[in-house]
């Protein structure tokens, strides 16, 4: 089973690390700006490198994740057309570094996906969503990155099953792969209270996406979630992405702190090593949340 490098938290790092004001935590729109193409470039980058040195595929997922209906109008991007093609040029602009990274670094395994973020606000649940009513909330975004070419479709911050279910429908509909990230509170639980476990199981059941991931937590807020599942862990299994926070605060605590908590990127790595042995299938791992390439370094230990 093929393994792959994905980036960490660019939001944070670029707010944080580059002093951007990123209205609604959204970075699509620097896709229409030089210098905000010249920071997505370097950004992706560093990525690269860590996956040519660690001698594994690159996944590259588009800065679209608040590039969806009710988040892109609130930055200027409420026409539909608009909306469609920024999602487009995200995918476009991937294709073509990955040919850079072909080329420069020699990686022959690069996958280029759209994605998505949660129509709430990734951080607080807003109630069980209707997956149809989802699913044609997340059509018109997995169409504009299918017509681009994209080689996936990957759901971030999930925080209830509901929505996840109507986003892999769409994908579906689209004819591409689909991947869906949940995120989970201190302890171990999806911010609308369900085990991470049941959340898997309901999705399977109802529109199975080809795997999961964990992120936006930190390992040792991943770890009751895995270990409650311990007696009955097929459903680990399915789990092949971490994307961890570098912070162990809440949610919560983290929408409220005036500074990054970068935490510490050799600790950050030892605790993803600790959730190794539970996930048989893990092969994809970056970071989320006050991370940046130094902790996706640490974790592929390049």
């Amino acid at each position: 089973m093929a393994t792959y490098v994905t980036d960490g938290g660019l939001e944070t790092d670029l707010i944080f690390h580059h002093g951007l004001d990123l209205p609604e935590f959204a970075a699509f729109p620097l896709l229409d700006d030089a210098d905000g193409r010249w920071l997505l470039t370097r950004y992706y980058d560093a990525y690269a490198e860590i996956a040519a040195k660690a001698r594994v595929g690159l996944t590259l997922d588009a800065p679209t994740w608040r590039a969806n209906w009710d988040w892109a109008a609130k930055v200027g991007y409420a026409d539909p057309v608009a909306l469609d093609r920024i999602n487009r040029v995200a995918i476009e602009f991937l294709q073509g570094l990955r040919e850079r990274y072909r080329s420069e670094f020699g990686l022959a395994d690069v996958k280029v996906g759209g994605l998505h973020g949660p129509r709430g606000d990734g951080y607080v649940s807003s109630g069980d969503a209707e997956p149809d009513e989802a699913a044609d909330y997340h059509a018109a975004q997995v169409r504009s990155a299918a017509a681009a070419g994209a080689d996936q479709v990957t759901v971030l911050t999930m925080t209830g099953a509901g929505e996840a279910i109507g986003f892999v429908r769409a994908v579906r509909d689209a004819g591409l792969p689909a991947a869906v990230g949940f995120t989970v509170e201190t302890d171990g639980r999806l911010p609308d209270g369900t085990h991470l476990r049941d959340a898997i199981a309901r999705v399977d059941a109802e529109e199975a996406p080809d795997y999961y991931l964990v992120n936006c937590a930190h390992p040792t807020h991943v770890a009751p979630a895995l270990a409650d599942g311990e007696a009955d862990g097929e459903w680990l299994g399915r789990i092949h992405g971490l994307r961890p926070n570098a912070s162990r605060m809440s949610h919560a605590e983290l929408d409220e702190a005036p500074e990054l908590d970068e935490g510490n990127p050799e600790e950050l790595a030892g605790g993803v090593d600790d959730l190794r042995a539970a996930l048989p299938n893990l092969r994809i791992v970056g970071g989320c949340c006050g991370t940046d390439s130094r902790h996706v370094a640490a974790l592929w230990g390049v």
